[in-house]
């Protein structure tokens, strides 16, 4: 098998694991009675990608999750304010992973919190509320317990994983 088959290969793989993910995802309570609030186990393929891949490798899964899961589980709607929190999620995951001293935990937060960051922004603009920023500090808390938790189990599976380039 050529080196471009295997990339296709690996990356259908890793769409899939990460489809997967984000469906088991819909089922795991993470915080009763507060919406929008997943653990983000689908992130954990993206950490890879950032961490064991490259940049582009982690654009293309984060776009494939965000347009594949929009389409089969959610919607246009929800996949716009996922389209937001993924770009959001994934640039400011690019630049936590360069600072010295942040980890996989310490970018997964940054993702985590991020993606947040970019729904709540997108909701705001087109309902032209800014109010709904006040529920951005329950999301941000949240946020950084579900980016510790992908984080940890993201930084466990890579230990195991082989680095692609």
């Amino acid at each position: 098998m050529n080196s471009r088959t295997q990339t296709i290969a690996l990356m259908s793989l890793l769409t899939a694991i990460a489809l997967i993910l984000g469906y088991i995802d819909r089922f795991i309570p993470v915080v009763s009675g507060v919406p929008g609030v997943k653990l983000g186990l689908g992130n954990t393929v993206l950490l890879y990608a950032i961490y064991l891949m490259d940049k582009r490798r982690a654009v293309i899964l984060m776009l494939a999750k965000v347009l594949l899961s929009g389409f089969i589980f959610a919607g246009v709607s929800a996949m716009m304010y996922a389209l937001a929190g993924g770009v959001l999620s994934l640039v400011a995951m690019l630049a936590a992973r360069k600072i010295r001293g942040v980890g996989v935990v310490g970018v997964s937060v940054t993702g985590a919190v991020f993606h947040n960051v970019g729904q709540i922004g997108l909701a705001a603009l087109i309902v032209r509320t800014p109010a709904l920023f006040g529920y951005l500090p329950v999301l941000l808390v949240a946020g950084v317990g579900t980016g510790i938790a992908t984080g940890v189990i993201a930084k466990l599976v890579m230990q195991h994983l082989p680095k692609q380039r």
